[in-house]
């Protein structure tokens, strides 16, 4: 669908005033810490609600200019996924989702909040709000439910989310090759340039891929790490 304003451009103006809105707009929910049970309940309401609505307008737009495909708009890859979970986290305070939306939604959004693959569509068309809105609250969602909530990662959480993640790339991998696809990018690396292009050929680009994933999901651990060692050595000082 052609669009006659302004191309996207990364780290342009419009790209960091979507990043600082979002960036206020977690601090500003963390502030929720102190209100009362039934007001976090509506934010988490909204939240979900504005995430779901988000990504449903993503399909519809993309079965308007008929561009909805199988092979490409399954709520198969990590971030699409995610968005549609972790509204049902935000709604039932489910602490199994949240470990998946804090370890990979975060890593995930974040990247994609770095360098969004928009193309054309730069502000304002609907594919800019749509993608800093759906991919900002999959990374304020976790974020909320740990700051304000209370929830947070473990070591177990770690190891669930590990397990878990390799054997959806399974499954995945056998609807990539029963359907034609390419999710999580796992049959074949991307035909657009990428980071991938300086890793081996398949498979071993995956083997790569996953250690890159462990690294990112140690480091959001990190901070909890530090906290329980501190924790620990205050009980063994008293």
């Amino acid at each position: 669908m052609d669009f006659a304003g302004p191309a996207f451009a990364s780290l342009g103006p419009a790209h960091i005033g979507a990043l600082a809105v979002l960036m206020a707009l977690n601090l500003v929910l963390t502030q929720f810490r102190r209100a009362s049970a039934q007001a976090r309940s509506v934010v988490r309401l909204v939240l979900a609600a504005v995430l779901w609505t988000a990504e449903a307008s993503w399909h519809i737009w993309n079965l308007a200019v008929g561009t909805w495909t199988p092979q490409t708009m399954l709520p198969l890859n990590t971030c699409s996924i995610l968005i549609w979970l972790s509204g049902v986290m935000l709604l039932r305070k489910d602490f199994h989702i949240y470990e998946f939306a804090y370890f990979l939604g975060i890593g995930g959004a974040l990247q994609y909040l770095a360098t969004p693959d928009l193309g054309c569509y730069g502000f304002p068309h609907f594919r800019f709000f749509q993608t800093f809105i759906s991919h900002g609250l999959l990374l304020t969602a976790p974020i909320y439910m740990t700051v304000v909530e209370g929830f947070r990662p473990t070591w177990q959480s770690l190891k669930r989310v590990v397990i878990g993640t390799n054997i959806y790339m399974v499954l995945v991998y056998l609807v990539n090759l029963t359907i034609g696809s390419n999710y999580l990018m796992l049959n074949a690396k991307p035909a657009t340039p990428s980071l991938l292009d300086l890793l081996p050929g398949w498979p071993y680009y995956i083997v790569f891929m996953e250690l890159i994933g462990l690294a990112s999901c140690l480091l959001l651990y990190l901070p909890f790490l530090v906290a329980d060692v501190r924790v620990g050595r205050l009980r063994r000082a008293d």
